[in-house]
């Protein structure tokens, strides 16, 4: 009763305060800014907002290297019949799915068709539909994106435009990496319409970022489903690809029988694959490697498929894993966490409409393969509101 009064009285205070500090970021109050830092410092910093220098951290936040960079740019925004003004006005009406006022804003302007951002992004108005690497309060995408995409491309949008974001990147490689039109539930028609309208695999990311494949891309980006549906449609499948998507036929063309790759794979992109069908639950890929001559258990950057397949809470995974002798104690180099720790986090961070069944079952299988219990783990107010999970990780536990 303590913790829901604590929570009921202070939870709105906070959620206050990060609004407050949120509309200054958007707005580029820094004044205002600077005074919550100051008078909030610790709420902020739970939040992300650590800073020192409120008008550096807006100015960031607009994807601007200066304030006096983002500060001129806003006076000229706010120039009603600058250009700037009018290409700010209808990338909110594109984020904001309003077609008719978009289709206005057009016919007053056919230049905003090819127009680009002034931010260092340097975006066209059809990939700020990716909702991917412009600035965070613009990453969104309403229920009728598809139609906004198209009313863009109709009027001769430049379908493989490339923004300097991620090292360069086109609309169809945004859409397909960003988390916001997958929960939306347009990705794969947003993807299906650019790939219509001439969008290329080979453009779509930067080439030195992982390799140049979007099927990679995506996979990095935690969209698996993204991955397998741009295979379908014809993007080019590596090793590593073909092990997170789950395609072990692919894989049995790359991998010879001593578990060596072929001359068009590596054994980097072996293991990395392994990893990816242990996160994205390819039972199937897995097991065919795990009958391979070679040593998976290999870690990078201390993270093990066992790490993968905890968060995801991929019980029949974990338990194979657990079976071909992972360890339960291995630490990742980046968070010093155990599997068992990525699985509670897996557990604490999934979405609302995911059962959590799976994660009290994984809990329960690597805790019953003796890995450590953390005390803090069991003090955690989400722990301790979820019996199930308590009892998960408190029955004939070890502690550390």
């Amino acid at each position: 009763m303590a913790r829901a009064l604590e929570s009921a009285e202070v939870n709105p205070i906070r959620s206050a305060i990060r609004l407050r500090a949120e509309r200054a970021i958007v707005t580029g109050d820094a004044n205002a800014l600077a005074a919550l830092l100051r008078d909030h410092e610790g709420i902020l910093r739970e939040a992300g907002v650590a800073v020192t220098d409120a008008r550096a951290f807006i100015a960031g936040a607009h994807h601007f290297d200066t304030w006096d960079a983002f500060d001129a740019f806003r006076r000229e925004a706010a120039r009603q019949d600058s250009a700037t003004a009018a290409f700010e006005a209808s990338v909110e009406a594109v984020i904001d799915g309003d077609v008719a006022e978009l289709e206005r804003r057009l016919a007053d302007r056919p230049e905003l068709i090819e127009a680009r951002s002034a931010r260092r992004h340097r975006a066209t108005l059809l990939i700020y539909v990716g909702a991917n690497g412009v600035e965070d309060f613009r990453q969104r995408t309403p229920p009728n994106a598809v139609h906004v995409a198209r009313t863009l491309l109709t009027r001769g949008a430049d379908v493989n435009a490339v923004a300097t974001m991620y090292g360069g990147s086109t609309t169809l490689g945004l859409v397909a990496t960003s988390v916001h039109p997958e929960r939306a539930g347009v990705q794969r028609a947003l993807i299906d319409l650019l790939i219509a309208n001439g969008a290329t695999f080979d453009s779509a990311v930067a080439p030195d970022y992982t390799h140049g494949l979007i099927i990679n891309a995506c996979l990095a980006n935690g969209r698996g489903d993204a991955a397998v549906f741009l295979a379908e449609r014809g993007a080019r499948v590596d090793l590593e690809g073909a092990c997170g998507i789950g395609r072990p036929d692919v894989v049995r063309q790359l991998v010879d029988a001593a578990g060596l790759p072929l001359s068009a794979a590596t054994e980097r992109q072996l293991r990395a694959g392994f990893n990816w069908a242990c996160e994205y639950g390819r039972r199937d890929v897995v097991e065919l490697l795990l009958r391979l001559p070679i040593d998976l258990k290999t870690i990078h950057h201390g993270e093990t498929g066992l790490h993968w397949a905890a968060l995801h809470a991929h019980v029949s995974i974990v338990r194979t894993l657990l079976d071909a002798g992972f360890g339960v104690d291995v630490k990742d180099e980046r968070w010093g966490s155990t599997p068992l720790g990525w699985a509670i986090h897996g557990w604490s961070e999934r979405q609302p409409d995911l059962p959590a069944d799976a994660y009290y079952e994984t809990v329960m299988a690597i805790r019953s393969a003796g890995a450590e219990v953390r005390q803090a783990w069991i003090s955690d107010d989400r722990v301790l509101a979820d019996s199930r999970m308590l009892a998960a990780l408190t029955s004939a536990r070890r502690d550390r």
